[in-house]
C-alpha cells in the first residue's frame, strides 16, 4: 500500500464508470433516475449513479433471501467461508490504491489517511472475521443429568447494511465481514455521496468466490432506498451508522414491518478533558486538534467538545491554535494534506451555519469560522476553534461533524465529569492526566463506549466500538460485533 504522489495524480485522471446495482450476480439500472456524483475536491461531476426504487429494492432483498434459504453460503463450512473472504482481503490490499484514490475524490478524506482508514483497514477487518468465524463455539449448558442441551449459534438470515459517507470502506467492512462470516445474506446501502468505493468493493467480492445473491448492492437517497429496505418483510437485521434523526425512522419503519432488529451506530458529542496535571500538554494539544480536525472533523468519534481545566485554559487554547495552524488543509489527494474536504455543499453549510448560531450564543470565535479554498470550487472549511462555550449552548449539544471544536473550562473533577455527561450522545471520550486514580474515576463516570486516556483515537478490530445513551446500541468490531449476526437456538435432548 505504498503510496506516491504520480501514482495518486495518474489515478485521478482516470474517468470513473456510471455506478450501477448489484442484485443476484448482475450489474445492472435502477428504475428511478440516475444521479450525479459531486467530487467535494472541486464540485465537479465525477460520474452518475444507479437509483433504486422500491421495486429494486424488493429484487435484491428476494435474491439475498433466495440465496441464504439455498444454503450456497449460508450452510457453506467456515473454512470454506474463510477462504473466500481471505480472497477478499488479498484483492483489497492488492488494489488499495486505487480504492483509496477513488473514495478520495468521492468523499474527500484526505489520501494519507485514506489509504489506512479504508481499504487497509478493511481488508485487516475482513481477514480477522475470516480467522474468527471457525473459532467460535456453541455450548453445553450445564442440565440435569438425563438431559442434554445444547446452544447452537446460527446465522440471522438477511442482513440489511446501511453505511455512512465518511469512511464508507472501513465502516462497511465493520458490517460486511462479521455478517458474511456468519454466513449471512447482506443488502448493502452506501451513502448517495459516497458509493464508489462500496460498488468496486462488490467486485472484488464476486472475483474473490462469493455466490450471486449473497451480497446485493442498492444505490439511492435514504427516502426512497433505504426507506424500502427498512420496511422490507424479508430483512431480519438492519445495521446502521448515521444520524439520529435516520437512526428514529429506522425504528419506525421496523415497527410498522416485521420488527426487524435494529442496530444503530448514531454519533456523537465527544468531550475530551485536559487536566493541569496532563503528562504532556504540548502532546495534548497536538492530539487534540488531530482529534477533532482530521477528515475535516468527519468522524463519529472525533473529540469536538475541548474540556479544559480553568488554571490552564488560556495557554493551552493557545497551543491548541498554534498546532491547528500547523495542520495542512488542501486538496485531498495531496499526500501533504492533513484536512481534507467537507463532503457535500450541504454539509459545508450546516457547518457555517452552527458558527454562526454559536457566535450570537456568546461563543468567541479562536480561529477559522469561514469557508475557504473558494477558487477550487471545492467544498472546504477552515479549522474553527470556538472558545466561553456554555453547556447549553447548541454548539456544546449537537453533533456538528465537520471541522469546528468547542471549549468549555471547568474548575474541578467533578465539574468535568459533569460536563462531560451533559449531552444526549455517548460514543466516546478522551481523559488527560498523570493521576492514575482520577484517570480510574473518570473511565468508570464517564457515559460512552470508548474512553481513552493520555491518547485520542487509537483502536483496532479486537475491541468493540459502540455508544450508549443517544449514540446508539450494539457494537461494531471485535467478536461481540458477531452478536448482532447470529441467533441462539437451544436444543433440548431427553437422553
Amino acid at each position: 500500500m505504498t503510496l506516491d504522489q504520480p501514482t495518486i495524480d495518474r489515478l485521478a485522471r482516470l474517468p470513473v464508470a456510471p455506478g450501477q446495482l448489484l442484485i443476484n450476480g448482475a450489474w445492472g439500472d435502477g428504475q428511478n433516475p440516475r444521479s450525479e456524483v459531486l467530487s467535494p475536491i472541486d464540485g465537479q461531476v465525477l460520474t452518475t449513479l444507479a437509483s433504486a426504487s422500491a421495486a429494486d429494492v424488493a429484487r435484491a432483498t428476494a435474491a439475498a433471501r433466495a440465496a441464504f434459504e439455498s444454503g450456497v453460503w449460508s450452510r457453506a463450512t467456515p473454512a470454506a467461508r474463510k477462504a473466500v473472504l481471505h480472497r477478499l482481503a488479498d484483492l483489497i490490499e492488492a488494489h488499495a490504491v486505487e480504492l483509496a484514490v477513488l473514495g478520495v475524490r468521492d468523499n474527500g478524506t484526505d489520501i494519507a489517511m485514506a489509504i489506512k482508514a479504508e481499504p487497509g483497514s478493511a481488508a485487516g477487518t475482513f481477514r480477522y472475521y475470516a480467522e474468527a468465524i471457525d473459532k467460535v463455539y456453541g455450548e453445553i449448558a450445564p442440565t440435569p443429568a438425563n438431559i442434554l442441551a445444547l446452544i447452537h449459534r446460527e446465522p440471522v438470515g438477511v442482513v440489511a447494511a446501511i453505511v455512512p459517507w465518511n469512511f464508507p470502506l472501513m465502516i462497511g467492512a465493520w458490517k460486511l465481514a462479521p455478517a458474511l462470516a456468519a454466513g449471512n445474506s447482506v443488502v448493502l446501502k452506501p451513502a448517495e455521496t459516497a458509493s464508489l468505493s462500496l460498488l468496486r468493493l462488490a467486485e472484488l467480492a464476486l472475483e474473490a468466490g462469493l455466490p450471486p445473491g449473497v451480497l446485493n448492492v442498492v444505490t439511492g437517497p435514504g427516502r426512497v432506498t433505504g426507506e424500502a429496505l427498512a420496511l422490507s418483510m424479508d430483512v431480519d437485521v438492519l445495521v446502521f451508522t448515521g444520524s439520529g434523526a435516520t437512526g428514529r425512522k429506522l425504528l419506525q419503519y421496523s415497527a410498522a414491518s416485521n420488527l426487524k432488529r435494529c442496530y444503530l451506530e448514531l454519533g456523537g458529542k465527544s468531550p475530551n478533558i485536559i487536566f493541569a496535571d496532563a503528562p504532556d500538554l504540548a502532546l495534548a494539544a497536538k492530539t487534540a486538534a488531530f482529534a477533532i480536525f482530521r477528515n475535516a472533523g468527519q468522524v463519529c468519534v472525533a473529540g469536538s467538545r475541548l474540556l479544559v481545566e480553568a488554571s490552564i485554559h488560556d495557554d493551552f487554547v493557545a497551543a491548541l491554535a498554534e498546532a491547528t495552524e500547523k495542520m495542512t488543509l488542501g486538496n485531498p489527494l495531496q499526500l501533504d494534506t492533513q484536512i481534507g474536504a467537507v463532503n457535500s455543499e450541504t454539509q459545508l453549510a450546516a457547518n457555517l451555519g452552527f458558527i454562526t448560531d454559536a457566535m450570537a450564543e456568546g461563543g468567541h470565535i479562536a480561529l477559522g469560522g469561514t469557508r475557504a479554498l473558494t477558487e477550487t470550487g471545492g467544498y472546504y472549511m477552515q479549522p474553527t476553534i470556538v472558545t466561553h462555550v456554555a453547556p447549553q449552548h447548541r454548539l456544546a449539544r449537537e453533533e456538528v461533524f465537520g471541522p469546528v471544536l468547542a471549549v468549555t473550562a471547568f474548575d474541578t473533577e467533578a465539574e468535568a465529569l459533569a460536563l462531560a455527561n451533559a449531552t444526549d450522545y455517548g460514543l466516546a471520550a478522551g481523559v488527560w492526566t498523570a493521576n492514575l486514580s482520577r484517570a480510574h474515576r473518570m473511565i468508570r463516570g464517564i457515559r460512552a463506549g470508548v474512553v481513552h486516556v493520555n491518547t485520542y483515537g487509537g483502536a483496532d478490530a479486537t475491541v468493540p466500538l459502540g455508544g450508549v445513551k443517544q449514540s446508539g446500541n450494539g457494537s461494531d468490531k471485535s467478536l461481540h460485533a458477531l452478536d448482532k449476526y447470529t441467533d441462539l437456538k437451544t436444543a433440548w435432548i431427553q437422553l
